[in-house]
């Protein structure tokens, strides 16, 4: 193992599929609209909704919500304190693999 294995170092907020595909998704750029993390995380308006909530009461996400004329817009971001918590929880998921792959 590359490091100390302890599964509870995994953060639950992040792992969620949807949730870790905002963070992903977000950890590569400033910031996206709702509709453009729909479309590439295939999320219903409804649930990205509410994972979107959960990443923001974390502290997560900021979300901004603007018009572009008279359309709602809707732009989601990395806060610190979230791409912080990104990189922890990838050093923690590293921790779980093994250094290298077993001899077969």
């Amino acid at each position: 193992m590359s490091g100390e294995f302890d599964i509870n170092q995994i953060d639950d907020v992040i792992h969620g599929r949807l949730r870790l595909g905002v963070m992903a998704f977000l950890s590569g750029s400033a910031a996206a609209d709702f509709n453009v993390l729909k479309a590439k995380l295939s999320a219903s308006d409804g649930n990205l909704s509410v994972q979107l909530r959960k990443l923001e009461e974390a502290e997560y996400v900021a979300i901004e919500k603007t018009y572009a004329g008279r359309k709602p817009l809707t732009r989601v971001s990395l806060t610190d304190k979230g791409r912080a918590a990104f990189i922890a929880y990838l050093d923690a998921i590293e921790k779980l693999l093994p250094a290298k792959p077993p001899a077969k």
